[in-house]
């Protein structure tokens, strides 16, 4: 019997992030896979892509739109409709749009969420004005997405959640049932090693880090504050359209640094002492790239961070997200006598061999 012809579907490629690094797992699992996708930006996302065989909606020719995706929302649906893949199988790793590419084959989702800006528009949308127009243009489209959306995702056979959060979310919006799978920590920490030069002063310090896309529903504001007025050194790594904005409101003792390798990365990692985590995540990596460091996280309790944060032995939670309790978790969790050897194990929970096994074997379960 001839093993099944597998592709993978992802929702754009334009940027560093945990979801990215999920696809680059799935594409070491089927090593021969085509990865379709509506966006390519080989120079903003994980160099590794440029490795596997990308096939593009015809939009990706607009530089305004691999730029940003989501200026892309009045025509998702009609771009969607020409990815069309075939294949046996297809894996769709989708927080937006790739469960609805078309396919002669059966449908795998590895689900991040639900679309936010469908289903939780007010956290998507942030503080945007009420005349923006991106806060226009989801009202004008928001009631046709969300049957174009339902309808692709009743066609999909298999859902997979990463986290207990989501398997609500997919419940709610779909009236789906998920199974768990986490996603693997892929982060090497082995591996080149290179300074941050903005950061060149404080690397014998140590500082505070919280790795993140800077978007409104981050709260990165709000851990800036709770680090104002403090000895505190806190290091920003993202980058996103509060970027600006939020280099206005760095005190003294605050930075933002963007666009960093995966050796400078791996520097500001080896010489963090506490990763802060401020989000309402769907999961969430980050704490467990640090946690392969020895590094604990302080975290909001909510979303994602409840599947990887073991209180106490890999991390402190806050309840909301206010400065003061932010603060305040900080302050315990530099109170704390970490075990490095533990903090590393609850990152080991989540392994690359277990993930890419599991989808192999609902590959074959499917086909």
């Amino acid at each position: 019997m001839s093993r099944p012809r597998v592709a993978i579907a992802h929702d754009y490629v334009t940027q560093r992030g945990g979801a990215e690094r999920v696809v680059l797992a799935i594409l070491r699992a089927f090593p021969d896979a085509k990865l379709h996708t509506t966006f390519y930006n080989p120079e903003t996302t994980y160099p590794e892509f440029g490795d596997y065989d990308i096939r593009v909606s015809p939009a990706n020719r607009a530089a305004p739109l691999r730029v940003d995706p989501r200026r892309a929302l009045p025509i998702l649906a009609g771009l969607s409709s020409q990815m069309k893949i075939d294949a046996d199988v297809v894996i769709a790793s989708s927080s937006g749009w790739a469960h609805a590419f078309p396919t002669t084959g059966a449908r795998i989702v590895y689900c991040h969420s639900p679309a936010r800006w469908l289903y939780e528009s007010a956290d998507y949308l942030g503080d945007a004005p009420r005349l923006s127009p991106k806060r226009l243009a989801l009202g004008a489209l928001k009631r046709p997405l969300l049957a174009w959306d339902g309808s692709a995702a009743a066609k999909v056979d298999t859902y997979f959640a990463n986290a207990r959060v989501i398997q609500d979310r997919i419940s709610r919006a779909y009236g789906r049932e998920s199974e768990l799978l986490g996603p693997p920590t892929t982060f090497a920490t082995e591996g080149p090693v290179e300074g941050v030069g903005e950061l060149a002063d404080w690397g014998d310090k140590g500082f505070t880090l919280l790795v993140s896309r800077l978007m409104p529903y981050k709260n990165v504001d709000l851990a800036i504050e709770a680090v104002r007025g403090t000895d505190r050194r806190l290091v920003i790594v993202g980058f996103g359209p509060e970027r600006e904005r939020l280099r206005t409101l760095l005190p003294d003792n605050a930075r933002i640094v963007s666009d960093l390798s995966e050796a400078q990365l791996r520097w500001c990692y080896q010489r963090a002492h506490l990763l802060l985590a401020p989000s309402r995540e769907d999961f969430g990596l980050t704490p467990l790239e640090a946690n392969r460091f020895g590094v604990p996280t302080v975290a909001l309790r909510a979303g994602g961070y409840l599947d990887t944060v073991a209180e106490g032995v890999s991390g402190e939670y806050f309840d909301d997200v206010d400065p003061d309790l932010i603060r305040a978790a900080l302050v315990r969790a530099d109170g704390r006598e970490w075990q490095r050897s533990a903090v590393e194990a609850n990152a080991a929970r989540f392994s690359e061999a277990a993930f890419a096994q599991r989808l192999r074997d609902e590959v074959e379960r499917l086909a």
